[in-house]
Order: C-alpha cells, then sequence, then structure tokens
C-alpha cells in the first residue's frame, strides 16, 4: 500500500511476502480427520489474508474447528512493533498462534457461562432479582432487575455514568458503588441495550457472593484446567504482560453519528480506548465483561465444547441442558438502544439468523460473541464448526469492512449446512 493512502487509511505496513510474517501449527491441523479438503482450508485462509492485506489488522491468529478437529490454526501479522504510529526502526514482533490476546466483549460469552453453570450447581437462579444475592444493587429502582436481565442486555444499565473517570473501570469498590447507586432507563426487560462492560460486574458480584470465592478462581476450576489452557484469564499477570499482543487503533477517525455510538457504548473516543486497553492497569485487572485474555485455539476449544454438549476430550464441563438454556433465543429480533443495530441475544450470547446473520448466510443455529467488532468468535451448529477470529487492529468504520464480511461469507460457504443426523448434540 503507498504511503500516502497508508497514512490516509491509519494502516500497518504489510510485506510483498506474506509468508515472512506467517505462523503455522501445521502439528495441529487436521483437515483430513474432519473430512476437509486443502482446497477448503486454503479458500479460508486466503479470506483470512485478504483481511490482513487491508493494514487494519496488525496482527491476526485464526481458529477454525470442524467436527471436533481443528483444521486451521495459525496467525499473521505482528504482536507489537507495526502499528500506524509505530516508528519505522521499531522492534517488530511476530504473532504466534500462543500470543495471547485480549478477547474483548467476546469474554462476556464465557462470564455468561460461569453464570449458567452457577444455575446448574443449584447456587443462583437466573430468574431472581440481583438483588436478592446483592441487596445494595436494589437502589434507585433496581430491585426487579433479575440475573437473566443482566445477561441478556435488558437489565437497564447499559453503560456506566458520564464523566466518570476510566480508571474507575479497575476499581472494583468504587465500580460497584457507582452502579449500585445507578438509575436505571428501564427495569421491565422490554428493550435491549448493549451493557458494553457494566453486566460483567454485576455478574462477578453475585458469583462471588453465592460462592465466596473470586471470579478468577472460579473459572480456573470449572473452565480453564478442566480444559487445559495455558491462559484464559481475566487480565494477564504483569510478568507475563509483555507477551500479550497490543491493540492499535486503525482505520479513519470515527465521525458523527458513529463517533457518537462509539463513545456511547464504550465510554470515550476510539483514542482513548486504545490508550486504555494498552495500560497495564487494564490488562492486569478482573473487567468480566472485557478484559479476558487468550489465544485464537482457546476460544475455539470453548466453543466447540459448548458444540459438543457441555463435553471436552470425554471430560463434563457442563450438562447439555446448561448450554441449550445459555444459547436459547430470548426475546425477538430488535433494535439495541446501544448499538443501533438490530440483535439476537439469548442469555449470555450473540446469534445469527436466516437468511443472513451475524454469523453469516444460513446461520440461525449459530451462536458466539464479537470483541471490540472486530474479533469474532462463534459456533454453529447447523456446520458443526467453531471460528475464532482475533485481530490487533480496532477500526470501526473503513476499507476493511467488505474483506471481514468477505471472510465471514467464506467461512459458511466453505462450511455449508450438514443434514440434521449429521449435526453435533447442541444442535435443535
Amino acid at each position: 500500500m503507498h504511503r500516502i493512502a497508508r497514512r490516509a487509511l491509519h494502516t500497518s505496513l504489510i510485506p510483498r511476502d506474506l509468508s515472512t510474517v506467517t505462523h503455522c501449527d501445521a502439528g495441529a491441523e487436521k483437515p483430513e480427520l474432519a473430512g476437509v479438503s486443502r482446497t477448503v482450508v486454503d479458500d479460508v485462509w486466503k479470506s483470512a489474508e485478504r483481511l490482513y492485506r487491508t493494514g487494519v489488522y496488525p496482527g491476526l491468529q485464526l481458529s477454525v474447528r470442524h467436527r471436533g478437529e481443528q483444521v486451521i490454526h495459525r496467525a499473521i501479522g505482528h504482536a507489537r512493533g507495526n502499528g500506524p504510529n509505530d516508528p519505522a526502526d521499531a522492534p517488530k514482533v511476530p504473532l504466534t498462534t500462543e500470543t495471547p490476546i485480549c478477547y474483548f466483549s467476546a469474554s462476556k460469552a464465557v462470564t455468561a457461562m460461569l453464570i449458567h453453570i452457577l444455575a446448574e450447581k443449584g447456587l443462583v437462579n437466573l430468574m431472581d432479582p440481583v438483588c436478592y444475592y446483592c441487596p445494595e444493587f436494589a437502589q434507585n429502582g433496581k430491585r426487579t432487575i433479575t440475573v437473566h436481565q443482566i445477561l441478556s442486555h435488558r437489565g437497564g444499565i447499559p453503560a456506566i455514568p458520564r464523566e466518570t473517570p476510566i480508571d474507575v473501570l479497575w476499581n472494583r469498590e468504587e465500580i460497584w458503588r457507582l452502579l449500585c447507586e445507578a438509575r436505571p432507563v428501564e427495569v421491565d426487560g422490554a428493550k435491549v441495550a448493549y451493557h458494553a462492560v457494566t453486566g460483567g460486574f454485576v455478574l462477578q458480584r453475585v458469583l462471588e457472593k453465592v460462592t465466596g470465592d473470586t471470579i478468577e478462581a472460579f473459572i480456573d476450576r470449572y473452565l480453564r484446567k478442566p480444559m487445559g489452557m495455558r491462559w484464559f484469564t481475566y487480565g494477564i499477570r504483569s510478568e507475563h504482560a509483555s507477551e500479550l499482543a497490543e491493540n492499535y487503533a486503525t482505520g479513519p477517525t470515527p465521525r458523527f453519528p458513529v463517533s457518537w455510538i462509539v463513545r456511547r457504548a464504550l465510554g470515550g473516543d476510539i483514542n482513548t480506548v486504545e490508550n486504555v486497553v494498552n495500560d497495564p492497569r487494564f490488562q492486569e485487572a478482573v473487567i468480566p465483561a472485557g478484559n479476558l485474555c487468550g489465544t485464537a485455539e482457546e476460544m475455539g476449544r470453548f466453543f466447540q465444547m459448548l458444540l459438543s454438549g457441555g463435553i471436552w476430550q470425554g471430560r463434563r464441563i457442563c450438562s447439555e441442558l446448561t448450554v441449550r438454556r445459555a444459547i436459547q433465543q430470548f426475546g425477538s429480533l430488535q433494535i439495541d438502544r446501544t448499538m443501533m443495530i438490530p440483535m439476537r441475544f439469548s442469555a449470555g450470547m450473540m446469534l445469527g439468523g436466516s437468511p443472513f446473520g451475524l454469523w453469516g448466510q444460513q446461520s440461525d443455529q449459530a451462536f458466539g460473541h464479537i470483541g471490540l467488532i472486530n474479533k469474532l468468535c462463534w459456533a454453529d451448529a447447523a456446520r458443526d464448526i467453531s471460528v475464532t477470529l482475533l485481530t490487533t487492529g480496532i477500526p470501526i468504520v473503513g476499507h476493511h469492512i467488505p474483506a471481514l464480511a468477505h471472510f465471514v461469507y467464506t467461512v459458511c460457504d466453505r462450511f455449508p449446512v450438514l443434514p440434521a443426523h449429521q449435526r453435533p448434540v447442541i444442535a435443535a
């Protein structure tokens, strides 16, 4: 890409030969075991390369599973050193399949499953008001808001109060005080308004109240360790901070009305968001709705477990009924009052649709979550696939959108809907 175009589009430098910045875990890719041809693998990877060539993603990780087997496990680009504003002589750290990346809002899918596991154990009832477990939350008319409403983005507290200092995000007692004192925009659960960060703190408080333990210990005990994950933690320990991929605000600066939506959802402009997510205090904090860290393969492993009805490599993580409750649609397709786009939610997941939905064409049995718009983590029971695309760029609008849409379309096209008898256990 020409230097002037790069500056105008605010992109990274892309080498002519992509093989010089590509990392492939060939030993982990077993498409033949899933009956997938190399042509299919190549087509999907070429669509990922096309996305990388837009320059808005300094680094990209991709994990695709089909019929329980990993068919793509690759990374391309850099973990740091090749951002739009990085100097030419900055050390460039390659991105590999083992590099941890922050999932941002895709963390919500995992946090939601922790709450569903709590319900399976009889420790919470999702239809109970939050204040049944945390009485202080009832202030200012929030007495009837339920745990389920928080999970499904109908809790009436979509954002922290305006003008709240950003460092409140890593002050757990102060953020809880603000949420308890907040006045809801509604309490009947009739309208969807995406809870970007608030819901995670509420769910964390409920979990820690009923278990007497931390959410970090709970995810360790019920997901991370049983599934053999190296990362998959809220935040990252300071001794591993240098291994975490950096995130870059790329693409043209958003203008009104997009900039208004970004500020409304995230509490700041995109440059502020970039500074916050690369701040060590954010990276080392526990923010259940937004800073789980791990690899594309680990998130793909999580969604594969859900596809398998709560089982990972012969070990039961949760019941099949728990998975079904977590992915069941709640309410109809509605305009989300935060993001101002039509959305279908379950109690914790963003759902697909037909003839076209968030997760591609004919994706009505797909469920997952987006992270800061550019991280796509989903599973599709009709196709028996789990897909995780992690990126280190956070463009909001720009020339990359057709390539991003083409990637999702290619995945759905190359992995067509299966006959009912060939679908995984969780398929409807």
